[in-house]
């Protein structure tokens, strides 16, 4: 039947840059992606990892390069963004993925390298980033930026503070530049997974994993990545371009969660 509606729900064709992109939410998302018809430049700091990636999505059909990048480096990132938009031929939408872990109490011994790192990675190479990459996407027509924070940009956890100032930075910068970039038509969005199945989440016991999801997530149980990856792709959407400067949680329920 003829169609009714006139906004796409297609990303093929388009070229995608996700970091962090050789395992967990990273790896899922340049999957998805993919999947639905994207070229996509696999990004993260070993090249053979990306390309295992890489390699993995060219065999099913897909379209993707690997790149290493380092996203903490400052001179590494505008090097690479030019390079993937050279290779492309442009660049519509970024996913800044690449995460850490960085926690510790204030009064640590080595809190000021935690907090340092934690910036560093979590919140200043989002920004660097999104300048090497925005001459592209406000060329695109359709530039999509989503950012990954966390619920811990929510709330708080006891002893985490550098994790947690950093991630509420992230929503805080995502709704700053959702203003700042809408008139060249860029949307700018975040998702804020809760407890998902990653290689951070990994070294928890299964059981404390368990006992977590029952007394704290309404679902009773962890996400997976690719549930994350899905809300990241649905932001990106042409037909998502009224969607700006959004925090949206992927959390199984645990943020509105009274009890």
């Amino acid at each position: 039947m003829a169609r009714l509606s006139q906004l796409s729900r297609s990303v093929a064709g388009k070229v995608v840059l996700v970091t962090g992109a050789a395992s967990g939410m990273g790896r899922a998302t340049a999957e998805l992606f993919a999947d639905e018809g994207a070229r996509v430049a696999v990004t993260d700091l070993r090249h053979d990892d990306c390309e295992t990636v890489a390699a993995r999505i060219r065999k099913a059909g897909g379209d993707a390069r690997a790149w290493a990048l380092d996203v903490a480096d400052p001179e590494a990132v505008p090097g690479c963004v030019q390079e993937i938009a050279r290779t492309f031929g442009g660049l519509d939408v970024l996913v800044n993925n690449a995460g850490i872990t960085a926690g510790g109490p204030i009064d640590g011994d080595d809190f000021e390298a935690q907090w340092q790192r934690a910036l560093e990675v979590l919140l200043t190479a989002h920004t660097r980033l999104v300048r090497s990459a925005l001459p592209y996407l406000a060329r695109s027509g359709e530039g999509r930026i989503v950012n990954i924070a966390s619920t811990e940009g929510l709330g708080a956890t006891r002893g985490m503070s550098p994790y947690t100032a950093a991630k509420h930075g992230v929503i805080g910068l995502t709704r700053s530049l959702s203003m700042e970039l809408a008139e060249h038509g860029i949307t700018v969005n975040c998702i804020c997974p809760g407890p998902i199945l990653t290689g951070m989440t990994e070294p928890i016991p299964e059981a404390a994993r368990e006992k977590f999801a029952r007394r704290r997530v309404p679902l009773r149980r962890y996400g997976m990545p690719e549930e994350v990856a899905h809300m990241t792709l649905s932001l990106c959407l042409p037909a998502a371009s009224f969607v700006t400067g959004v925090a949206l949680p992927v959390d199984g329920g645990l943020t509105i969660q009274n009890t």
